[in-house]
């Protein structure tokens, strides 16, 4: 019944025109936004750790553009299998694309470190159809039957999924053959693989394992985030120099959340706050939540 709802909702606005279809996502993540309304307090207690000095009007703002962002993100999820290369430069355009293509030709693989901005399901869809396929590390959904239809739809332009429960060694395999491999690095992690490093000044623990495989590896480190561009109605696959990693496990991963970071305070909006970004704690600290 989860699978059915979720594929029915998808279905309508794959079916719609993309101006209906957009005035569609927009309700239905206002529809979430009412039905689930713990998330909008933990995107309203996380802005105001990262934004102390903003006042509740401005984070009451910036949660409504954050799920008028998640509307557009089911917008063109449910596209997805109507765009190709032909129309794919109506929906996004590249920029900074030579920090990769300088990474690229080094030979020892891409690592990007991707998070929830923006579009991250329709950057790695695009960048395949626009460059290359590339390597997605995933985290299957419980839900098995939806899990199976999410995961044709992010196959659908040629992408590899990588499972998140077991992702090493295919990861290490890709860098080897020079391929890109996408993995996002915002999440909260658990203590006893992570690292406390700094975000938005407040310790966030952090995926240690990315900093660790990229310095091993030798593959170059590039902050990948497709932001939207309300001027131009797309978005831009906007590509950061590289990160450069030192081997010290832990200031490699303080340098990748910093890049993060300072590409979430360029476009607050469509950061997901709604995520418990600081739910692991330092030993001894209280819950944030």
């Amino acid at each position: 019944m989860e699978s059915a709802l979720a594929r029915a909702l998808l279905y309508t606005l794959e079916a719609a025109p993309r101006s209906l279809a957009e005035w569609l996502g927009a309700r239905y993540a206002g529809l979430l936004d009412l039905a689930v309304p713990r998330l909008r307090q933990t995107a309203d207690r996380n802005l105001a750790i990262a934004y102390p000095a903003n006042d509740a009007a401005w984070r009451s703002r910036t949660i409504d553009g954050v799920y008028q962002s998640v509307g557009r993100l089911l917008v063109a999820f449910a596209k997805l299998p109507q765009i190709n290369l032909e129309n794919v430069g109506g929906w996004i355009r590249y920029e900074g694309l030579e920090h990769y293509q300088r990474a690229k030709a080094r030979g020892k693989g891409v690592l990007f470190a991707i998070a929830h901005l923006g579009n991250w399901e329709l950057s790695a869809y695009a960048h395949a159809l626009l460059t290359e396929p590339m390597n997605v590390v995933v985290r299957p959904l419980d839900n098995p039957v939806l899990d199976e239809f999410v995961e044709a739809r992010r196959s659908l332009s040629g992408n590899r999924l990588l499972s998140k429960r077991d992702y090493a060694r295919s990861i290490l395999r890709a860098l080897r053959d020079n391929e890109p491999v996408g993995i996002l690095v915002d999440q909260n992690w658990s203590a006893d693989t992570g690292v406390f490093v700094p975000f938005f000044g407040v310790p966030a623990c952090s995926n240690l394992t990315f900093a660790r495989m990229a310095f091993r590896s030798g593959a170059a480190v590039i902050p990948g985030f497709a932001v939207w561009k309300a001027d131009e109605r797309k978005y831009v696959l906007r590509f950061y120099p590289e990160v450069e990693m030192t081997g010290d496990g832990a200031e490699d991963t303080a340098r990748i959340q910093a890049a993060v970071e300072a590409a979430v305070r360029e476009f607050p909006d469509q950061w997901l706050w709604i995520h418990r970004r600081w739910k692991t704690r330092p030993e001894g600290s209280p819950s944030i939540y």
